[in-house]
């Protein structure tokens, strides 16, 4: 029996599906864009506006416009400092690409599991406010902050926080892969728990697969999705796909069993190589998964060791609604390299499990990038130069910022497709740059609903993430359950996503990401009590 989404897609019989081609390098077909529900239920988040999934194109004249967040001023915030990340034995490195951060509601802390030195550790560091980060000494290894023994070595994976698990010894989940034996390139991944972070059940090994493969939770569904690397004959650097309700046993199939995924395709740009896919980390954001697809841009491995700089990989943005199929419709560097010679960022830009938070108004986006070391060439890959000096940054964007639906001329209208909800009050995150910003609804004949007309609307004046849209002498409370459309006008300014609720702050429902101060958990249950002074909520 095919299994229907809070979204109202219905998923097919086989899934996850079997059809992807990965010898053809068009961009994956993305079907519930082409056949989208009759009607979309919208009672679960904030309803971004990044594709057509919930847009009538015949009656919208407002364009999309997509948008990239802005650099901290003072990257690196994280950096090689304590004695394991400045160890000679390895290139110097602090960065999350094998582990991940997040904001521990239940601690009130942002959380980083990161590596020290390339190939070295896993650490751990905590930090009250994201910028500013403490490495707490830990008893693992007694007098340092690594929460692995030494015998352990990350090369890849992810650490996530579980807050659904009603067993709080394994409150943490991490898969860690460790780097590949000599003449060996496909070997199993770890799967761990934790009750706190730092100390690690027992490793259990996965399936077999390559070197940066990663996982990450599907709330929407209740899955847990190994993003695994493959080598592809045809799209090299490739992601195979495998999912399971429990987590231990996501980690268990047969060689050649978990299905073709992704792949960089033809409007992927490379530099110096054809480009591939080296990596897929993924989050739940409001109501979609948010994905990051670190492009490979090149050059091969062999010419950035032979000069000791690091190969160039920079981070795209993607969006997906089943949590499989995934509409990247800009192919811009979402967080890019900055090839300079001497920056911190000069490349191998990397994501990391968490991705995304939320925090008052902005969304931030910890990565990962590296300098380079020219002085180390030689020698074995691993203690290269093209992997030395790793650092994590902070770039920030506008909360549901991704995308806008611009007003380009006075009278400009965006028309959804029919909607139903069970809530009673309308928000939206909006600029409308000095217009005012209405909305009618519209019934099934095309006309707006009885008290719900334009003229009715008490508009929106100004520039929030989070403001209620209402009508004089009408309550969406009586529209509840029915198929409505919204039709939005303005003459100028961004709409970046509208969602309906009880609550009266806004709280949406949606998911968080990574979380962020004044949440309780992953789920949005707070609303516009973040925006303006932030307050934790307890």
């Amino acid at each position: 029996m095919s299994e229907r989404l809070y979204n109202g897609i219905e998923l097919p019989d086989e899934w996850p599906p079997r059809d992807v081609n990965l010898e053809s390098a068009q961009p994956q077909r993305v079907p519930y864009l082409e056949t989208p529900p009759k009607i979309v239920p919208i009672d679960l988040g904030r309803q971004l506006l990044v594709d057509d999934f919930l847009v009538d194109a015949g009656g919208t004249t407002m364009t999309r416009a997509f948008h990239q967040p802005v650099k901290h001023p003072c990257n690196p915030i994280f950096f090689p400092q304590s004695a394991e990340e400045l160890d000679p034995a390895y290139p110097a490195c602090a960065v999350a690409k094998c582990g991940g951060v997040w904001f521990d509601a239940q601690d009130r802390l942002f959380k980083m599991w990161y590596m020290t030195g390339y190939l070295g550790h896993l650490a751990y560091a905590t930090s009250a406010d994201g910028v500013h980060w403490e490495r707490p000494k830990l008893d693992v290894v007694p007098g340092t902050n690594l929460c692995l023994p030494r015998d352990l070595h990350p090369d890849s994976g992810s650490v996530v926080i579980d807050y659904g698990t009603p067993d709080p010894a394994t409150r943490f989940k991490m898969l860690l892969r460790e780097p590949n034996p000599p003449g060996k390139g496909t070997f199993p991944g770890l799967l761990m728990t934790s009750p706190d972070g730092v100390h690690w059940s027992e490793p259990q090994p996965t399936g077999i697969m390559d070197d940066r493969s990663t996982m990450f939770y599907n709330p929407f569904r209740r899955k847990w999705v190994q993003s695994i690397r493959a080598w592809h004959p045809t799209a090299w650097r490739s992601r195979f796909y495998w999912e399971h309700d429990d987590f231990l046993q996501s980690g268990v199939w047969a060689p050649g069993q978990p299905p073709h995924w992704l792949r960089a395709d033809c409007m992927d740009h490379g530099v110096d190589c054809y480009p591939e896919l080296y990596n897929l980390d993924a989050i739940a954001y409001e109501s979609l998964m948010l994905g990051f697809h670190q492009i490979l841009r090149g050059p091969p491995n062999h010419i950035g060791e032979k000069f000791g700089l690091p190969k160039l990989t920079e981070l795209t943005v993607g969006y997906s609604r089943d949590g499989f199929h995934w509409h990247r419709p800009d192919r811009r560097s979402f967080i890019g390299a900055r090839r300079e010679p001497g920056s911190w960022e000069y490349g191998y830009v990397e994501s990391s499990a968490g991705m995304c938070h939320v925090v008052g108004d902005e969304l931030w986006f910890f990565y990962s990038a590296y300098a380079g070391d020219p002085t180390r060439v030689g020698g074995t890959w691993y203690v290269n130069g093209t992997y030395a000096n790793g650092a994590v940054g902070l770039a920030k964007l506008r909360r549901d910022g991704f995308a806008s639906m611009q007003s380009r001329f006075p009278g400009a209208t965006l028309l959804t497709r029919p909607v139903r909800f069970s809530g009673s009050r309308l928000f939206v995150n909006a600029n409308t740059a000095g217009a005012k910003l209405s909305v009618e609804v519209v019934g099934a004949d095309g006309k707006a609903v009885r008290g719900f007309s334009a003229d009715d609307c008490t508009p929106f004046l100004g520039n929030s993430t989070c403001t209620e849209i209402g009508w004089r002498d009408a309550s969406l409370a009586t529209l509840r359950g029915q198929a409505v459309r919204f039709r939005f006008r303005q003459d100028r300014g961004d709409l970046y996503s509208f969602w309906v609720t009880d609550s009266a702050r806004g709280a949406s429902g949606g998911y968080v990401g990574a979380g962020g101060p004044g949440f309780t958990g992953p789920i949005d249950t707070v609303g516009n009590g973040l925006t303006g002074q932030r307050e934790f909520v307890a």
